[in-house]
């Protein structure tokens, strides 16, 4: 596996929408999410955040988002399908916009289905810091950045100029 660049804001292929993938393509596509993993720990390591990224942040225009919160997680196709109704605002961070900070707005809570690498399909609910960080990948997926979801006059901040955001992690994967 290999340690891939991370396409940056601008990158027109972050704008697209990524394909799906079928079971007979998991064996095929071992190497792209070996990479997204190792893609991400290389991340971590250099940037001490992160922890999940969508495919075509390596440039792969498939439906996959690796994820490391307490074990690695690979998702296939996963879609939102559930959302609740109150929403609530965060800055957002972006490994293909790392110096930058954006105030978005989001549903607290949310329905993820997704498959695993065994084609097994999963269906969690998502609060907390879990369910902004899948909505994040998932919006990846569908060529949405969160500077599209920008909010306010003052959405923008560079990194540097804001507090340590508190890295207690919050929320549920809970598989229903």
């Amino acid at each position: 596996m290999a340690v891939r660049p991370i396409l940056q804001l601008g990158t027109t292929s972050l704008y697209d929408e990524c394909d799906p993938v079928t079971a007979g393509e998991v064996a095929a596509l071992a190497g792209a999410v070996g990479d997204l993993h190792d893609t991400m720990r290389s991340f971590q390591k250099t940037r001490g955040w992160g922890r999940a990224i969508a495919a075509p942040q390596i440039g792969v225009q498939r439906r996959i988002v690796a994820m490391h919160v307490t074990e690695p997680i690979t998702l296939f196709n996963p879609v939102l399908d559930q959302h609740a109704d109150r929403e609530v605002e965060y800055w957002e961070d972006c490994m293909s916009f790392p110096d930058l900070l954006v105030r978005i707005r989001l549903p607290e809570a949310c329905r993820l289905t997704y498959r695993d690498a065994s084609w097994t399909e999963h269906h969690v609910w998502l609060t907390g810091d879990y369910a902004a960080l899948l909505q994040h990948e998932v919006d990846h997926l569908d060529g949405v950045l969160a500077t599209q979801r920008a909010v306010g006059a003052r959405a923008l901040a560079l990194r540097s100029t804001q507090p340590d955001k508190d890295l207690a992690w919050r929320g549920e994967f809970r598989p229903l």
